[in-house]
């Protein structure tokens, strides 16, 4: 008994090696076996899925009739204008739910059903055809506008440009009424009427020109033209019934100097500077020249020459123009873009600062020649400097800045500045009769300044 107890291995021993053993064997198959104990108890135990699956099992089983509530594909297929009013006209429809075919269907059969379902709702559409619907389909579709004539003096208006009209006539009044010649009441009239036709008919020419363009602005897409409110050959007939008569107005009832400067500005105005905005920024140039014209205009139907003091007038009106419309054109860069005009805001920014403050600047040198030429008292320049000086600053501004806000302040202080400054150079006229005096009138005009004089 003693030998064999001697031969076996102590407690300890084998104990050790028994540790030994499951270090050696379980360090490499322990990270097998936990998973195999999941997939084991992911298969035996009940999941929340599972609870849930057997759930919907049940209620399918024991109601067969289920329904629920659903909105009815439209029959046709309709343009974006209908979908608000079919959206307000669907009503909620029941329809029960059938059982899935255990069938399995290729995809080439469904569309191709799916196809046939639809031709068949475009044809039971364009067979019943809601009353409702008509109404709203027929107030859609283009239809041609009649034209009433209670509309067309407004609509005459606006392809005349109005109040471009009425500015370009102001301008030439103060022409006529710089003049160094007495005051007469017809020719002015005559002058007056005359150069407002020739605008009329310039504009209207220059709208008809700009259809295509106009359509693609938002300042210019609700002129007459573009709306279709009147016919391109009643906008030419127009244009023709004011251009001609005007013309001959001028150079029968004024002077034919006159008249060859209405003429040549609506030549200037339909034929260089309308073409011009499409292919160079010298269009602003060329405008700003049919500007000018019509104080010069003024001026020579009063007098039946062109003068030192003619020039100078259409001078300030020549170098006015930029500040406003380079102020304009600034917070219009998108519209003139998109309507293809070459402008110096679109594609010369810098040009178009620069240029705008070197003519408010010019405007005080103007200012200060027109006593010069004996047009002005010395009191001219000095009561028109705080206002020269301004639109100076602010075109300054615009330059520094070169931002909407600054564009916007140039362009509504220069609506207020030239009226006022042609204003102020009125009130400071030297009159007729201190020009007689000092031997300054040529002799037709010191015979009529002396047949007023008289009783």
């Amino acid at each position: 008994m003693s030998a064999a107890r001697s031969c076996r291995p102590p407690r300890a021993l084998a104990a050790g090696l028994f540790v030994w053993r499951l270090r050696s064997t379980g360090a490499r198959q322990m990270p097998c076996r936990f998973v195999h104990l999941y997939h084991v108890a992911s298969s035996k135990l009940i999941t929340f899925q599972y609870c849930n699956f057997l759930k919907r099992m049940y209620v399918t089983q024991c109601n067969k009739d289920l329904s629920q509530r659903a909105k009815p594909k439209s029959d046709s297929i309709v343009s974006p204008f209908h979908e608000l009013q079919q959206l307000d006209q669907e009503k909620k429809v029941v329809h029960k739910i059938s059982s899935a075919s255990p069938v399995p269907q290729s995809w080439s059969e469904m569309s191709s059903r799916n196809e046939l379902r639809k031709i068949k709702s475009a044809a039971e559409t364009e067979d019943s055809v809601i009353p409702g619907g008509a109404e709203s389909k027929e107030d859609r579709q283009w239809k041609e506008m009649k034209l009433r004539l209670d509309d067309l003096p407004g609509i005459l208006a606006r392809l005349s440009k109005i109040k471009l009209t009425a500015l370009v006539v102001s301008t030439a009044s103060t022409g006529f009424a710089m003049a160094p010649v007495p005051f007469e009441l017809t020719c002015f009239l005559l002058a007056s009427l005359g150069t407002g036709l020739a605008s009329c008919a310039a504009n209207s020419i220059n709208q008809f020109f700009e259809v295509p363009f106009d359509s693609n602005m938002n300042r210019t897409k609700n002129r007459p033209l573009v709306r279709g409110q009147i016919s391109p050959l009643l906008a030419v007939c127009f244009a023709a019934c004011c251009g001609i008569p005007g013309v001959a107005l001028l150079t029968l009832g004024v002077n034919p100097l006159t008249g060859a400067l209405g003429a040549f500005n609506i030549f200037l105005y339909t034929c260089c500077y309308t073409p011009l905005k499409r292919m160079s920024i010298a269009n602003t140039w060329v405008g700003a020249v049919v500007g000018a014209i019509p104080p010069i205009m003024g001026w020579t139907a009063a007098t039946g020459s062109l003068d030192a003091g003619a020039l100078l007038l259409g001078g300030i009106l020549y170098s006015w123009q930029f500040p406003h419309f380079n102020a304009l054109s600034w917070g219009l860069r998108e519209d003139y873009s998109r309507g293809g005009y070459c402008m110096m805001s679109v594609t010369h920014p810098g040009l178009c600062r620069r240029v705008a403050l070197r003519h408010c600047l010019a405007l005080i040198g103007l200012s200060a020649v027109a006593p010069v030429l004996n047009i002005t008292t010395w009191t001219f320049p000095i009561i028109s400097l705080p206002i020269n000086l301004y639109i100076s600053y602010l075109g300054f501004r615009f330059y520094r800045d070169a931002d909407r806000s600054s564009s916007r302040k140039l362009f509504f202080c220069s609506l207020w500045h030239l009226p006022l400054l042609l204003l102020v150079m009125f009130t400071c006229k030297k009159s007729v009769l201190e020009k007689e005096d000092k031997g300054e009138l040529r002799g037709g005009s010191h015979e009529m300044a002396m047949e007023i004089r008289l009783p």
